[in-house]
């Protein structure tokens, strides 16, 4: 898993939320513009190991496997 990806999962952790937005999201990245490009690699790399699910209107939900692992 990408450093990145991880990073990702921790912001869902540290809300204490199992449903965020994509912007939120992007908070993993910082505040490097170009660093939050990289964050829809993670969140593809994420939904097809199946760590998240997209869930409408840019919202990603944890999956069941993701919430059994803790912490993230």
């Amino acid at each position: 898993m990408m450093a990145l990806s991880h990073r990702v999962l921790k912001v869902f952790q540290e809300m204490g939320k199992d449903r965020l937005d994509l912007h939120v999201l992007f908070e993993s990245a910082g505040n490097i513009p170009a660093e939050r490009e990289h964050v829809l690699d993670a969140l593809d790399e994420l939904v097809r190991e199946g760590w998240l699910e997209p869930d409408g209107a840019d919202f990603y939900s944890l999956t069941p496997k993701a919430k059994s692992i803790t912490p993230l």
